[in-house]
Formats: structure tokens, sequence, C-alpha cells
């Protein structure tokens, strides 16, 4: 490849670094480069936010390997479309992943748009997944995001809203291999990254305290916690008199309506908006028999509805709704036409084992049917559907 720039997103962490050291020796011209993207310490867990570190660490992997590295600041662009779009989700009782968003419009946006316009025939980063090709009538080429070599870090997730065009000017150097395999490598190449941690947190931020973080924006507004009993409702109660199929999937899809006469009160919460569904720690109640779950969350009324277990039957959803503004296609050949279904594998959160759906496309959008009852299904999430290993869509969860 020579002749041909990369840019690569150093991060600082091994991962990056292993994919720039392959990059060179496969001939590329590679160029690092190190995104700034915060600057408030004052909601971080100090020790597991390290940038400066990072920082530090991704420019002496760029002095080891040689290649010419620089530290840009798009601190502005991410307040602008991540920050912002995150306090505005959370306001709402949704719940955002900022790790997909960033990639869209940041890494793969921002970033992306700087790399070409320094000469860069092409970014790279160190996602564990994989991209292909194939060509139609010798000209026409249609790239296909698939999933990582190694199951354990596939994170063809995180890239599920990435376009024909961002795939057409990125490279993954590591998809083909297990993470074991880029350890090895950069500890025989003697990089400084070898032997540290993943990273974990916020897309560039790191760990945060995520009542003090949205505190910045969210004022704490005390409110109660409602315990529903399990007997309330169930998903296995699914009426058979629908007047059609797209009126059995709407039901599937609706979210239980809870109100604060159909259970009982458990404690306080400081902000329902502070809360995700399914989530178990911070609820600061104690003295059930089985740990309590968040069912549903009220910001309007500013109540959360909590149930007991794991297995609550308010915690279960055999299908989802994705508004037709927020249905995405990465590999636009395989679009479905309104009135279409086809089966497909689905995820809606990072590392959840693959699914069996069926996806509906209608003129309200897409329902997502699955074969058997999903815990936890989140809005403001994303769910992504794959087939024979390929990440065709996905979309924001209603």
């Amino acid at each position: 490849m020579k002749g041909k720039r990369v840019i690569v997103g150093l991060s600082g962490g091994v991962d990056s670094s292993v994919a720039a050291y392959l990059l060179k020796e496969q001939g590329y011209e590679v160029i690092g480069l190190f995104m700034k993207n915060w600057h408030d310490e004052s909601v971080t867990l100090s020790a597991d936010c390290p940038w400066l570190e990072d920082s530090n660490d991704a420019m002496l992997v760029a002095q080891k390997l040689g290649i010419p590295f620089q530290t840009i600041d798009l601190s502005k662009q991410y307040k602008e479309r991540i920050v912002d779009y995150m306090f505005a989700e959370y306001e709402l009782g949704r719940t955002p992943n900022p790790d997909v968003l960033c990639n869209r419009e940041i890494k793969f946006d921002v970033f992306l748009n700087i790399a070409l316009s320094l000469g860069a025939d092409y970014v790279a980063t160190g996602h564990y997944c994989q991209k292909t090709s194939t060509v139609t009538d010798g000209e026409w080429v249609r790239y296909h995001l698939q999933s990582g070599a190694d199951v354990n870090k596939d994170q063809s997730y995180f890239l599920c809203q990435l376009n024909q065009k961002q795939l057409a000017k990125t490279l993954f150097p590591i998809g083909h291999l297990q993470k074991s395999e880029v350890r090895s490598i950069a500890k025989l190449q003697g990089l400084i990254t070898a032997e540290k941690k993943d990273s974990q947190g916020l897309c560039f931020i790191g760990k945060v305290s995520l009542p003090d973080f949205l505190q910045q924006q969210l004022q704490p507004k005390t409110g109660p916690i409602i315990e529903i009993p399990e007997g309330l409702s169930s998903y296995k109660e699914i009426p058979t008199d629908f007047d059609s199929e797209e009126s059995r999937w709407v039901f599937l899809s609706k979210r239980r309506n809870y109100k604060a006469d159909n259970g009982v009160a458990v404690g306080q919460h400081q902000g329902a908006h502070y809360f995700t569904i399914g989530q178990r720690k911070g609820l600061a109640v104690g003295g059930t028999p089985d740990p309590l779950f968040v069912l549903a969350v009220d910001t309007v009324a500013n109540i959360l509805f909590v149930g007991q277990g794991k297995d609550h039957p308010g915690l279960f959803q055999q299908a989802l709704h994705i508004e037709n503004t927020e249905v995405h296609w990465v590999n636009p050949v395989l679009q479905l036409e309104v009135g279409a279904s086809a089966e497909y594998e689905v995820r809606i959160r990072y590392r959840q084992p693959l699914q069996k759906a069926i996806l509906h496309l209608t003129l309200d959008g897409m329902y997502i049917v699955f074969d058997e009852p999903q815990s936890a299904i989140t809005p403001g999430q994303f769910a992504a559907w794959y087939r024979d290993g390929e990440l065709v869509g996905s979309g924001v969860i209603a």
C-alpha cells in the first residue's frame, strides 16, 4: 500500500497501537492523531479517566513506531453532538448510547473529515470488526460491516450507524485478530500499551459518576419509587383477537403504562431522569426478598416503577418499535420495502447474544418481533440486525 496515507485514531490503548503498527508493516504512510474531547474533570472518577496519560501513551507509541503524531481538540463538537444530546434524552426518560453516537458523529464524521482534509486516503481505528466488499459488473462496490473474529470483543454494534461513504474510507486492522493476539503483538514490539487495561465508561470521557454528570444540567428532584407486583401484567398475557398482524406488532411493542396506584411506595429517588430500564444499582431501597429492578421511568410525573427480581414480567417485551426516521441501513442493498418482512438476528445492547427476530417495515416504522421475550428493551438505545455475521442495519428504539 505504498503511497496510501492512513490517519489512525490513537487513543492510548493497545488496540489502536497495534492497528497503527500493522498498517505501517503493510506499507501505508501512517499518521497518529489523539482526540481530546473533554475538559471537565469534575464528574470523572479520576483514577479511571487518565486522559493525560492516554495522550502521553499515544505519543510514546507514535515515537516507537516512528510515525508523525499530533493531538486535536474536538471538545466543542463533542459537547454539541454527544453531551447535549445525552442531556436531552435523559430528561425525556430515554437512555442514549454515547459510544454509538460518538462513532457516528465524531470518529467517522468530524475526525474522518479532518483526516481527509490532511490528505488521508483512509482513517483507521482499533475496533474489533471487519470490512469486506463486493463488486458488481466490475465497478459498483458495496461495503459490508462484519463482526470481529473475537466473539468476546466484537464491537460491530458500536458502529451500527455507519454508512457506505464512511466504510469506504475506513480500515479496521485488528478485526481479524483475537485480543490475546493483539496483546502479544504489542508485547513483541515493545509498545508501552501492551499490558494496559481496556478503557471503560463514556467514549472519550472515561468512567464517570453519571448522576454528577447529569446534574450539570438536570437538577435533582425527589420523587417516589413504586414497587409493581408481578401479577399486575405479564408478557405472557397476549390477546388473540387482533384485527391485523400490524395491530399485534403494535401491541407487543407498547410499553406498560404504570400508574402510582398500581403499586406500593417503597422509597424515594432524587430524579427519575437519572435512571434507566433494567437498572438495579443506585435505588438505595433494601429489605426486599429479591433485588429491585427499574421497570419504567416516568419523567413527567417523576416516578420510578420497580419490580422484584430479574425475571419480573414487567421487564420483558416481545417486540420493539423504531420510528421511520430512525431506521438506518448499513447495507442498503438489503433494505426492506414498506410492507415487507425478513428474518434477522438482533441485539439490543453491546455483547448481548444475537436473538432471532422478524423485522416488519410499515408506514409507521420498523417493528422487530422476537422469537423470545427480551428483558429491558430500553428507549434511546440501538437495535442492530445481523445476517451471517454482517451488521445490516440499526435504529433507535422508540
